[in-house]
């Protein structure tokens, strides 16, 4: 996790506030998958530490995150502009802006991708659980969240990336 930044004010715009200088925390050859997500961490820029706030854009093409579910992290996504498409475990659901979507700890796993020519803006939130892990799927892949707050990626056989 980035230092906060402490904002000189109670109230900003949110597209000022600088995007991630790191787009992803996935290995390679997963990193290029989420290639064309821009994450602005509202939640850290307030100095948030029980839950974070980011607003995403996903480029034309891009996704979210691999599909995944936390062992102990719910998500809500609410969506601002443009038309992304939710993979739920063997579903897919066209969202649109004004809708949301929740995902419980231990539910299905999900992902946002944008299938459109435009880009898709969202607000997306979920607490900080310590101790938490994502599941991948589709993927061999393993996530669990450490003592620092950085996630370590493994494959699913416990070997580091």
């Amino acid at each position: 996790m980035e230092k906060p930044i402490r904002p000189q004010s109670a109230a900003v715009e949110a597209a000022d506030v600088a995007p991630r200088a790191k787009r992803s925390g996935y290995p390679d050859p997963f990193a290029a998958r989420v290639r064309g997500r821009e994450k602005r961490s509202l939640g850290d820029f307030f100095g948030l530490t029980n839950f974070g706030v980011n607003l995403t854009t996903l480029a034309p093409g891009a996704q979210s995150a691999l599909k995944h579910r936390h062992s102990r992290q719910d998500e809500f996504v609410f969506i601002l502009e443009g038309e992304p498409t939710l993979l739920r475990d063997d579903e897919e659901i066209l969202l649109r802006a004004g809708m949301c979507a929740g995902f419980p700890a231990q539910g299905a796993a999900h992902c946002l991708v944008n299938r459109t020519d435009r880009d898709v803006v969202y607000l997306e939130i979920g607490d900080r659980s310590a101790g938490d892990a994502a599941t991948y799927p589709d993927d061999d892949l393993a996530a669990a969240l450490g003592p620092d707050g950085h996630w370590i990626m493994t494959h699913k056989d416990g070997r580091p990336y």
